[in-house]
């Protein structure tokens, strides 16, 4: 079954030539122009993947970014026509996984699409083999005084309440934990988490550890667990 991709785009022209695009792919394309047809597109159709403009009337794509995450984990590629930093880094806080400055090739823009989705059907495979009672090679619990990270089940647990992950959070405390003690580079989380082909930068990983900081520490100004390595890294205590 071909993957339904949402296009949310105000201008007509790059909309229909986003849509033209994906659907010679073999995509299943819908579209919307504003931000409240996007979220309303979005909980009916539950796409595989959402581009998202910025830019939209009615609603902005922060806005609209930040109302799905609260539904649905659906990965956001957001499209800015602005270069500024702030742009990515408020996207990438509302819950975006990654973002393309405009303009842009199709080629980069399909390069992206292919390695999100190709992420997304690897989450999936791993759940419904965990499902079918099929045993990943690192099952088990990893505990770590009030934290416990089930790998099989891809659960968290702090101070015995289950903590509500997104995939990628999840990825990247696994990959941390597992490393324990170790100096991480930012380039190589990325790699490890987010995949060679990942075209981004290492802000996200710093906006992930944010977040997971505020969830597994019980000071994150001031972290015990996720430690940052001036001028290398972090290292995860455990």
């Amino acid at each position: 079954m071909a993957e339904t991709i949402l296009v949310v785009e105000d201008e007509i022209s790059l909309q229909e030539t986003l849509a033209y695009n994906l659907k010679k792919q073999g995509y299943t394309v819908h579209t919307a122009a504003t931000g409240v047809d996007a979220l309303k597109s979005a909980r009916e159709l539950k796409p595989d993947l959402i581009l998202l403009d910025i830019m939209l009337p009615e609603m902005d794509g922060f806005e609209v970014c930040r109302t799905l995450r609260q539904e649905m984990n659906t990965p956001v590629l957001m499209l800015t026509a602005r270069d500024d930093e702030i742009d990515r880094v408020v996207g990438l806080e509302v819950g975006a996984d990654d973002y393309l400055t405009k303009p842009f090739s199709m080629r980069e823009l399909m390069a992206r699409v292919k390695a999100m989705l190709r992420r997304v059907r690897l989450i999936h495979e791993d759940a419904v083999a965990q499902s079918a009672g099929i045993t990943p090679p690192s099952g088990g619990t990893l505990r770590f005084g009030n934290l416990e990270i089930n790998t099989i089940r891809r659960e968290v647990l702090f101070e015995t309440k289950p903590l509500a992950l997104k995939p990628k959070e999840y990825e990247l405390l696994h990959f941390l934990s597992i490393h324990r003690g170790q100096v991480l580079t930012r380039e190589h989380i990325l790699e490890k988490v987010w995949g060679w082909d990942f075209i981004g930068d290492s802000r996200t990983v710093d906006v992930h550890i944010r977040w997971l900081r505020e969830k597994i520490e019980k000071d994150p100004a001031t972290p015990e667990r996720i430690i940052t390595v001036r001028g290398a890294g972090y290292r995860f205590e455990g």
